[in-house]
């Protein structure tokens, strides 16, 4: 049992480019320690510690997840793999922080979820943004009444993704596709904003080598509330979210990741156009992200929320990827 004020010991199950970014998150992260990473080749692990710094390198997840004195999994799998090893990281009695997105599909999410709960372990997938205090921010604006009933959610999150043979984001078998990969943060803007899961959603897409490599969706909440955004592979870096009122708009460029670290700002827009620009507190949304993990594990008391709003973001997914292959409006279920 880990003392109410040691750290949080965490192991690194595969040493893909995020894990480099979170690993440093976990390492500058308050209460928390990194301690293991492994790798399927014990020379992957030794060179990642080597530069990135860990305790112990060593192969194979399964060994990782034999030490005893590791509280917590970081997974920074292909999401063909998070079933498998999340379920494996939790019947070994450690709480699971999972990138996104959580599964292949909301059924495998669901037995994902039920498998930490009955072993009493926290999970959370890897959606860093809402944990930093711009979020917190930007979410108070939402609900203290400023921008009146709030009816439409606008994002975008677009990159270059070169189609190289190692990227597993164009492989279907793996869980590629930008409405996984990428769509999965806007979707998760409009259940944020709304603190609702859609009745329907329509998506349109276009494809390469099997997987969306560009897509467009609508999201169709209750009280005639809509979302919609747009995602892709093959256009410029965009990041962008508005939340528009009755009375009001929230802008924010860059929800995803600040373009500036020291300038994180949002803006809200009154029905005359008269503009506030909000700042925010200079922060590494990696780190947040570990410390909101942290604190959940020492508080002793399972989070609900990120459980659900994983399963929910999920089940979104699921019914955007449906319609973009059939043409039709589908129901989330």
């Amino acid at each position: 049992m880990t003392p109410d004020d040691a750290p949080i010991r965490f192991a690194i199950l595969g040493a893909a480019r995020i894990a480099t970014k979170v690993g440093k998150a976990i390492q500058d992260a308050n209460g928390a320690e990194l301690s293991v990473i492994a790798s399927r080749e014990l020379s992957k692990a030794e060179t990642w510690k080597q530069h990135h710094g860990a305790r112990l390198a060593v192969e194979g997840y399964e060994e990782a997840l034999r030490q005893p004195d590791i509280d917590a999994v970081y997974i920074p799998l292909p999401p063909s793999l998070h079933k498998e090893w999340t379920i494996k990281s939790a019947e070994a009695g450690k709480h699971v922080l999972c990138e996104k997105p959580t599964a292949m599909d909301a059924h495998e999410a669901r037995e994902m979820l039920a498998v930490c709960k009955a072993n009493g372990v926290q999970f959370m997938d890897g959606t860093m943004w809402p944990h930093t205090p711009r979020s917190q921010q930007m979410s108070q604006v939402l609900n203290d009444g400023t921008l009146g009933e709030l009816r439409r959610v606008v994002s975008a999150f677009s990159i270059q993704m070169p189609d190289t043979p190692d990227q597993h984001r164009y492989i279907p078998e793996l869980g590629g596709g930008a409405l996984y990969d990428i769509g999965w943060y806007c979707v998760r803007a409009s259940l944020w904003a709304f603190a609702d899961v859609p009745t329907h959603v329509y998506a349109s897409a276009t494809y390469h080598r099997g997987v969306d490599n560009n897509a467009t969706a609508i999201l169709w909440f209750s009280d005639n509330r809509v979302a919609s955004f747009d995602c892709g592979y093959d256009l410029t870096r965009r990041k962008w979210m508005e939340v528009v009122g009755e009375s009001g708009n929230l802008v924010c460029d860059d929800f995803l990741s600040p373009w500036d670290i020291e300038k994180q700002r949002f803006w809200v827009h009154d029905q005359d156009g008269i503009a506030t620009e909000i700042q925010s507190p200079s922060v590494v949304q990696e780190t947040c992200m570990v410390e909101s993990f942290v604190q959940i594990i020492r508080s002793k008391e399972l989070s609900e929320y990120w459980p659900q709003v994983s399963l929910d973001n999920q089940r979104v997914i699921d019914a955007l990827m449906v319609s973009a292959r059939t043409g039709n409006r589908e129901e989330v279920k």
